[in-house]
């Protein structure tokens, strides 16, 4: 008998999910039917991505290691959404709503020179080097005055958004805070006044727990929005993901790469997005001891609906606990 469906509020990001397994098969069926590659008829050759084609690719902006064979670079993206080349001017009210000019930065993280490796299949020392060069652009976009938010995501998957099969990343740095980041502070804030407590310090793992690193816990969230949704969470108190170090870099990264196989093996190498919620740029003392970053991985797995569209309530049908306790028992090849 199918568990009765819930509604259940996730205290994060102040929004409701209703978990609602009836629709559904078992959790233990869910594969993705979609081929994760946007392209898959590029080569090495022609991909601006691989080592060699360089002079294919916008402006560099720094390289990891600066000199010999680099490992990871991050440019400048060709097709930005937003121009580093504008004035930062104020908005203007116009009516219906306020006007301001595309000022902000979009960067892309080239994750490996080889055009078949994926993130998870690098070691963990590689992964390490994808953190830390995410962790050098978030800094020096934090240092430019007008920037107040920035973003680090990656799209794996032609359903996901990406439309490069070579393994990247995106960086993209606001000027505005975006109201899923505002909603998160004022309820982080708001439990912290209740219980003297930071929100992600005080979660609760239960059933929910899938592993656990030295620093970092891997757990499906109370409220998961998305079936097999996944959140990596630092077991210390930490505002922004600039602050990682060398040595949590590396212990994260062998958390990363472990929670991408499971989810790999799992669900048959599903398209996903990957999300780092950090703090706004400018977190003041009396913000500190609430705002702790995080990073969320949503398989696709379904497409969204007009309930969701209309309403921010989305519709999940596998139970987090379902979730938790069938990637706690995934295995992944030894490499």
């Amino acid at each position: 008998m199918s568990p009765t469906p819930e509604i259940r509020k996730d205290t994060v990001n102040n929004s409701f999910v209703i978990l609602s397994p009836t629709r559904s098969k078992r959790p233990s069926d869910f594969k993705s039917k979609s081929n994760p590659n946007p392209n898959p008829s590029s080569q090495s050759t022609t991909c601006p991505f691989c080592a060699g084609n360089e002079h294919q690719c916008a402006p560099e902006i720094f390289r990891s290691p600066e000199h010999g064979r680099w490992k990871v670079r991050c440019i400048e993206n060709l097709y930005p959404a937003l121009s580093r080349d504008v004035n930062n001017e104020g908005g203007d009210f116009s009516g219906s709503g306020v006007v301001t000019s595309g000022f902000g930065f979009h960067d892309v993280i080239i994750e490996t020179p080889e055009h078949e490796v994926k993130l998870s299949s690098l070691d963990k020392e590689g992964v390490k080097d994808v953190l830390l060069a995410y962790k050098k652009r978030v800094a020096q976009l934090c240092a430019v005055d007008a920037i107040r938010y920035v973003q680090v995501f990656k799209n794996h998957g032609a359903s996901a958004g990406a439309s490069m099969s070579h393994s990247h990343s995106q960086i993209l740095a606001l000027p505005v805070l975006p109201t899923t980041a505002s909603t998160r502070l004022d309820s982080m804030k708001q439990y912290h006044n209740q219980t003297g407590k930071c929100i992600l310090c005080d979660i609760q793992t239960d059933q929910l727990l899938i592993d656990k690193s030295t620093h970092f816990i891997s757990i499906a969230p109370f409220a998961s929005t998305f079936a097999f949704e996944t959140w990596i969470v630092p077991c210390y108190h930490s505002s922004h993901f600039h602050e990682l170090d060398e040595d949590k870099a590396i212990d994260l990264g062998g958390l990363l790469k472990l929670t991408l196989q499971k989810l790999s093996v799992q669900l048959n190498d599903p398209p996903y997005n990957l999300m780092i919620h950090t703090s706004p740029v400018k977190v003041t003392p009396a913000e500190s001891p609430y705002t702790h970053w995080y990073i969320q991985i949503v398989p696709q797995l379904s497409t969204i609906g007009g309930f969701e569209m209309g309403t921010g309530c989305y519709i999940n049908p596998v139970f987090p606990e379902d979730a938790a306790k069938i990637l706690r028992v995934v295995e992944v090849p030894n490499k």
